[in-house]
């Protein structure tokens, strides 16, 4: 295919430029020659010109032109209430505008029924363009294996490879455009060229990061429609449409903007204001559940009068049901029967849960309240009556094969969803208080299986195939025999299931059979089992975790779990005593059903912050620690213990050499990386050639080794280890990924963008692909990065500058040889466009800088006064009040916050947090006699490098934040106006000697500001300082007489690092409250308090049971281990001492 010649920049028309939908960093604005993809003669119809995209590296080869269709990324979702039409016709066409043409460009075009749509290949899931096909009005051939798609207001043209291809494409069109005018004419649709009869729920437009202009979306149903302006939605020619079945909508960081996720690409709108973001989340939310909802099956149900209201309040058309007990509930009733257990109440929707509803079923909802012989079994069931009992006869043996024999299909249905219901008890026994041990004997399985002799301890050789015997196993009421034949009569053992603890299934070829699984008992037996197949094994592992699973984690067994049992627990506040919880470990994953409450998120064992083992031999406590929760888990039985402590060691370590196998920190950094960078970034900042210099060999390895077998329990200490060999480790371990940072995919791209010559573009370009790396290389090439943007802030010292980083990782990053100067070039235009490339904020930008610049001048203190910090540094902080009792020594990391500070310090005291202790550390001054609360996020290194001799720090209880919070929660907007006394600190010739007095001021806070006025009348403020540049203290110094006792002093610090100090009094204590919560709420853009569970989770118990001590998560190692011990020894001491 031959490229016409470029005609000059003068004669190119002002084009749109937009690149494919699925990049990042789009352009929609500005001028690039030879970017042509619609005509000029569009050009002067439509406002703003048409859709332009880049042109083809190459041309396609012809395989790839059969009439073959591939799949496209959006087939085979979901369907949802708009059913996706059958492609009618695809393939690969040229999108040439007739008049001024001078590129061909290549776009796989896709008919169906409703659009005509083309992309930029048969990959993309988003179209470039989408013309429905009532809007077309003709076809037309206008030339060589040319043909026209004309619109009332538009025309495409395209070019096919032959003119067969041409005849083919034409007469696919014109039918579908027929019988698009068929259907209009039967259901009266709108005219030709108005858009489609459904009405959009909510339209209007929204900024797309990556676009320089807005774009008009519209969200239509299931759908959210992508235009390019107002009068193209009226047209109804648009760019895309997202189908919500896959679709996930969720807040950003920024309070106008929120993020529409879908499997190939993450959406970012940016709306005007925060309420209308709301209206878009709302409408977007409808669409998701609209995709995910379909009406059919409620409507059958609700056509029987008695399903028109649920049966349990009455409310008009309730959408959920109880499969088993045939009745139609509320959304409302429906979390009652979800409380009761799946053993009594089985509850499914009438719109979402799709696969459940079968023909059969609904027909037995429906005759549950017409036929009299369906409702005969449920009053049956309801008195008591057994689903598996024995029939009395042996052809029919159940109820359910009696059914079966006399055609009863809605019999069948309903014992069947009612095989696993509980029977109504008699007795009084609370469901809290039956044990888990109780299971209904409703699972029966029999076939050969192969088995060892049981063993007292783990298996730690492998079994060959000979030790195994094979036999007749029957698992039936609730008991797993095994029979030295199919004929034998007298069982040799038998396993009851209310005596199985554990199930585990090690990997395959573990023993001489391929797929075997592991059965621990309370008696500390194992049994080890095999068998020939990977199906047999999976159905046996299914029937024993029904046979021994609770209704109450039924849910466990959905997972494709290595390890499933009971074991001893505490956890959250329940620490008084030890609980009995079920688990299952799946990966990394560590799933946890409590007997109170709903079930818990699983616990990422490769994200744990802590995985140890308290006390001795025989009393063992395994500590879990999140950074929002902790778990103990109990050695009781000895044997299984061993067993998931071995196990959950195993999935917590990195499971391979790749990025996503690492243990991982909270921001899927890997904990090997986070801790080179750390430690170099505390100590080897200022070290001449770093990362320049190697390390010693032996030394490198034996501490990459270390790192990669737990880098969780690596604590690098500075005089142990030498800065150059951790960062000739961290240098080895980027250099040894399979994959590479950057991934062998996108490697070559990387390199290509490089040359690229315009700044601008090239820029995109990295955003671009940086947004195409997995979740974990994204994240660590962005800390990467930045971690080398501080290394060469310091260059004046440690002479590594931007080049000298970048011929050091260059080839290191992308595992080069050196020679080409590429990889150096990207590394080095990540470090300076570090800002733009990874959208770094000015306020996350002056954090950083902060705390590196405390890092480095406490080194140098520490340097020129002879002492050095051998770890973290360390700082005195306070519990409650200032004395010598209640100090404590604390090692302060660069990245605590303010709210771990706060838990460490009343973890170590064993301080618990009831549910309004609103624990907070504050910044005091005792010259100022002011105070300042720390906000829960705030870093506290750089506020520890700034304490003068008369400050310090002190955790107590914030005695006013309640009432603040009320007043946010009541409180409408984030501004706040009013009168206030006001006095400037001034001073006089030097002498420090604050003059005038306090004077009434009014005063504007919002967003951005905070101006003051010298009366309510005045138009122009006196004074404005930007808000967030503000420091606000409780209190006055006495020496100034404030008018009231309700003040508080602001600090601004200007630029150039000037101080500007004032005080306002208010004339109430509420008032005040009401200022410092409006300040904190604009300066933290809302956040003003963390949510409940990372206050509570790791809370220690408010006092002491008896003598002993619960654990506590921090404190001296002395005290761990006694309270440790204390438990372990005796657990129910807790409750005689009570």
């Amino acid at each position: 295919m031959t490229k016409k010649e470029e005609p000059p920049a003068s004669q190119v028309p002002r084009a749109v430029r937009v690149a494919s939908l699925l990049s990042e960093g789009e352009d929609l604005s500005g001028d690039d020659q030879g970017d042509e993809d619609e005509d000029d003669y569009a050009y002067e119809r439509v406002p703003n010109g048409d859709w332009h995209t880049s042109s083809l590296s190459s041309s396609l080869p012809s395989s790839l032109l059969t009439p073959e269709l591939p799949p496209h990324p959006m087939d085979g979702l979901p369907v949802g209430p708009t059913p996706t039409p059958l492609v009618i016709k695809a393939g690969w066409l040229d999108k040439n505008p007739p008049q001024g043409s001078y590129i061909y460009q290549k776009r796989w075009v896709r008919l169906d029924a409703n659009h005509l749509r083309y992309f930029d290949s048969n990959k993309d899931a988003y179209s470039k363009r989408f013309v429905p096909v009532a809007c077309i009005s003709r076809v037309a051939a206008i030339g060589d294996q040319k043909f026209e798609v004309i619109t009332n207001n538009r025309t495409f043209a395209f070019r096919a490879e032959s003119d067969a291809e041409r005849k083919e494409w034409m007469q696919a069109l014109q039918q579908a455009v027929a019988e698009q005018r068929a259907r209009a004419r039967v259901s009266s649709a709108y005219p030709l060229g108005v858009q489609g009869s459904e009405p959009h729920d909510h339209a209007g437009s929204l900024e797309l990061r990556g676009f320089k202009n807005k774009l008009y979306v519209a969200v239509v149903g299931d759908k959210v429609e992508l235009y390019k302006n107002l009068e193209e939605y009226r047209l109804g020619i648009g760019i895309t449409f997202i189908d919500m079945s896959v679709g996930n909508v969720k807040e950003a960081a920024d309070r106008r903007s929120f993020d529409l996720t879908t499997p190939y690409r993450i959406f970012s709108f940016s709306a005007e204001s925060e309420l209308e973001k709301e209206q878009w989340l709302e409408a977007m939310q409808g669409a998701i559940a609209e995709a995910l909802s379909t009406s059919e099956v409620a409507e059958r149900i609700w056509a029987m009068a008695p399903n028109r209201f649920c049966a349990d309040c009455g409310a008009a058309q309730p959408d959920w049901a109880s499969i088993n007990l045939c009745v139609v509930i509320c959304k409302r009733c429906a979390g009652e029967h979800r409380g009761l257990g799946a053993g009594i109440s089985k509850v499914r929707s009438l719109k979402m849960d799709r696969k459940v509803w079968t023909e059969t079923l609904i027909e037995a909802l429906c005759a549950a309240v017409t036929t009299s012989d369906l409702a005969e079994t449920q009053a049956l069931l309801g008195c008591g009556a057994g689903v598996n009992c024995f029939s009395g006869d042996p052809k029919a043996p159940t109820p359910l094969a009696l059914a079966e024999q006399a055609g009863q299909t809605l019999q069948m249905e309903f014992l069947r969803n009612n095989r696993t219901t509980e029977a109504p008890r008699l007795d009084s026994v609370r469901p809290l208080e039956k044990h888990y041990s109780v299971i209904l004997p409703t699972v029966s399985h029999s076939s050969f299986v192969y088995k060892t002799a049981s063993a007292g301890k783990l298996l730690q050789d492998r079994r060959a195939r000979e030790e195994f015997s094979r036999r007749w196993c029957v698992l039936s009421d609730g008991v797993l025999s095994y029979y030295e034949n199919e004929r034998a009569v007298t069982p040799n053992g038998e396993i009851r299931a209310s005596e199985i603890v554990c199930l585990a299934v090690p990997t395959p070829d573990t023993h001489g059979f391929e797929h075997t699984f592991e059965v621990y008992t309370e008696g500390e037996r194992l049994y080890l089992f095999g068998l020939e197949t990977a199906e047999q094994a999976r159905e046996w592992i299914k029937c024993i975790a029904k046979a021994f699973v609770p209704p109450l984690a039924e849910d466990l067994l959905a997972r494709d779990f290595e390890r499933l049992g009971r074991l001893p627990y505490k956890a959250g506040l329940s620490l008084q005593q030890a609980q009995e919880g079920w688990f299952a470990l799946t990966g990394s994953e560590l799933y946890a059903v409590f007997p109170e409450g709903p079930c818990e998120e699983p616990l990422q064992l490769r994200k744990l912050q802590e995985l140890s083992v308290q006390g001795d031999s025989e009393n063992q406590v395994l500590v879990l620690v999140e950074r929002r929760r902790t778990l103990y888990i109990q050695g009781e039985r000895r044997l299984d213990f061993m067993g998931w402590l071995g196990a959950i060691q195993k999935a917590a370590a990195s499971s391979g050499d790749t990025l996503s196998e690492q243990q991982l920190g909270d921001s899927d950094i890997p904990v090997i990386v986070y801790r080179c960078v750390d430690y170099i970034t505390q100590y080897g900042l200022t070290s001449e050639g770093i990362y320049r210099k190697c390390g010693q060999t032996s030394k490198t390895l034996r501490l990459l080794e270390s790192l990669r077998l737990d880098a969780r329990s690596v604590r690098l200490k500075e005089g142990e280890q030498h800065v150059d060999d951790v960062s000739s480790a961290l240098k080895r371990f980027l250099r040894d990924l399979p994959d590479g940072l950057f991934t062998r995919v996108q490697r070559l791209a990387w390199l290509e963008a490089s040359e690229i010559e315009d700044e601008e573009e090239k820029v995109s370009r990295y955003r671009e692909l940086l947004a195409r790396l997995p979740p974990v290389n994204r994240a660590t090439v962005k800390a990467l990065i930045s971690h080398l943007y501080c290394v060469q802030c310091f260059s004046d010292t440690n002479q590594m500058n931007t080049h000298n980083l970048a011929i050091v990782f260059g080839p290191t990053l992308f595992q080069t040889d050196g020679q080409d100067y590429k990889a150096g070039r990207v590394v080095e235009d990540l470090i300076s466009h570090y800002v733009v490339v990874f959208s770094v904020d000015e306020e996350e930008l002056r954090k950083q800088r902060e705390e590196v610049t405390a890092i480095v001048k406490m080194r140098v203190a520490g340097t020129a006064s002879g002492t050095q910090h051998a770890g973290d540094f360390i700082c005195t902080v306070y519990l409650e009040e200032k004395k010598a009792e209640a100090e404590q020594h604390v090692k302060i990391p660069a990245s605590m916050t303010a709210e771990e500070l706060t838990l460490e310090i009343l973890d170590r005291r064993n301080v618990g947090i009831r549910e309004k202790d609103y624990w907070t550390c504050f910044e005091v001054n005792e010259r100022e006699e002011a105070e300042r609360p720390l906000h829960f996020a705030e870093k506290v290194l750089p506020i520890l490098h700034g304490l003068g001799t008369d400050s310090y720090l002190v955790v107590k209880k914030h005695q006013s934040m309640e009432a603040m919070l009320l007043y946010l929660a009541s409180h409408v907007g984030e501004t706040k106006h009013g009168m206030m006394k006001f006095r400037e600190d001034r001073s006089l010739l030097g002498l420090g000697l604050p003059t005038g007095g306090f004077h009434d001021r009014y005063f504007i806070l919002n967003s951005s500001c905070l101006r003051l006025y010298k009366e309510v009348r005045s138009h122009r403020p006196e004074k404005e300082w930007p808000v967030r540049s503000l420091k606000v203290y409780l209190g006055v110094k006495k020496k100034l007489r404030p008018p009231t006792c309700w003040g508080f002093t602001v600090i601004h610090e200007t630029e150039k690092h000037e101080k500007q100090q004032w005080y306002l009094c208010c004339e109430t204590q509420m008032e005040l409250r009401e200022w410092l919560a409006t300040f904190l709420f604009v300066q933290h853009d809302g956040l003003v308090w963390p949510s409940e569970p990372s206050r509570v989770s790791r809370a220690a118990p408010e006092v002491r049971l008896g003598s002993i001590s619960l654990i506590p998560l921090r404190g001296s190692e002395n005290e761990m281990r006694r309270s440790v011990a204390a438990f372990s020894a005796d657990p129910l001491s807790l409750l005689r001492n009570v």
